[in-house]
C-alpha cells in the first residue's frame, strides 16, 4: 500500500490528504486553547468550563491532540475547527440525547457545535454527566 507523506510536517498516512494536525501536540488544554484562532478561544472556554462542572472529579489531559477529560477512561473529547467545536461523547450518547440535538448536525459519536450560535453549555453538561455515569463513552 502506497503512503502519502504530508509535505508540512512529514507524517504519513494511508490516506491522500489525510486531515491531521502538523504541529507539535499540545501537552495541556490551556496550551491546546492558547493556540486556536482568537476569535474562538472563548467559545472553547465555554465548552471546557460546562465540561468541568458536569465533570469534577474528571482529569483534564490531551488524547489525540485534542482536549480530553478522563477517569479511568476518556469520558470526552472536543475540538476547535474552522467553523465549529467537535464534541465527542461517543455514538450512545448522540442517540440517547438525538431529541435534543436535532437543530445540530451529527454523526456516529460527534456533535458539531457552530461558532455562529451559543453555546449550549447544559446540553454539553448533561450529556458530560451521561457519559460519566453510564460508562458510555468515545
Amino acid at each position: 500500500m502506497k503512503m502519502w507523506m504530508c509535505p508540512k510536517c512529514g507524517r504519513t498516512f494511508k490516506r491522500q490528504e489525510q486531515s491531521h494536525y502538523c504541529g507539535k501536540a499540545p501537552e495541556t488544554v490551556d496550551e491546546y486553547i492558547a493556540a486556536q484562532p482568537e476569535e474562538v478561544r472563548e467559545y472553547l472556554k465555554e465548552i471546557r468550563k460546562a465540561l468541568c462542572a458536569a465533570l469534577p472529579e474528571a482529569e483534564e489531559r490531551i488524547s489525540w491532540s485534542m482536549p480530553t477529560f478522563w477517569k479511568g477512561h476518556n469520558i470526552i473529547q472536543f475540538a476547535g475547527f474552522k467553523k465549529h467545536v467537535g464534541l465527542y461523547p461517543g455514538p450512545e450518547a448522540v442517540r440517547e440525547f438525538s431529541e435534543r440535538l436535532k437543530d445540530y448536525r451529527t454523526s456516529k459519536g460527534t456533535i458539531q457545535l457552530p461558532y455562529s450560535r451559543p453555546v449550549p453549555a447544559e446540553l454539553v453538561s448533561d450529556i458530560a454527566g451521561w457519559c460519566y455515569r453510564t460508562g458510555n463513552h468515545p
